[in-house]
């Protein structure tokens, strides 16, 4: 089977659990292992697992995580702004003075978990080196390439 990244050199390894992987990412936990954290700082991935030892210095999680945030956070403020709005009168400082605050703690809550869970995948689907090899050759080839 074809990896993302175009690669079959891992193809007789065992597949990993995806749903599991993406599971123990959000509880900010080893997408290996389960036990060993996953964050040694509120956003800063460890480099690698107390536990068993997986190296976590592969993720590229960039600004997914935040994309995903602002879209679920997103939904919520505003389905509660709407539904708050069609059985209170509220002025626009008082909606401001409550969907404002849950705004900024729903995304700050949810930012680790979220991120926990990317690189839970990036993990199961072997991206970016987690599949033991170095995507980095790739790119100096392909820039070879182009020169050409």
């Amino acid at each position: 089977m074809l990896e993302f990244g175009g690669n079959t050199a891992h193809d007789k390894e065992a597949p990993r659990d995806t749903w599991r992987a993406v599971k123990r990412g959000l509880f900010c936990r080893c997408p290996n292992c389960g036990e060993g954290k996953l964050f040694r700082a509120f956003l800063k991935p460890v480099d690698a697992c107390a536990h068993c030892g997986e190296e976590m210095i592969h993720h590229r999680a960039d600004d997914f995580p935040a994309y995903l945030a602002i879209f679920i956070v997103g939904h919520i403020v505003v389905a509660g702004f709407m539904a708050t709005d069609t059985w209170l009168v509220l002025e626009s400082w008082q909606h401001l003075m409550i969907w404002i605050p849950i705004t900024i703690i729903l995304t700050l809550a949810m930012l680790p978990s979220i991120k926990g869970g990317v690189i839970g995948l990036q993990w199961a689907l072997r991206m970016h080196g987690f599949g033991g090899h170095s995507e980095e050759p790739m790119l100096a080839d392909t820039a070879h390439e182009d020169v050409r």
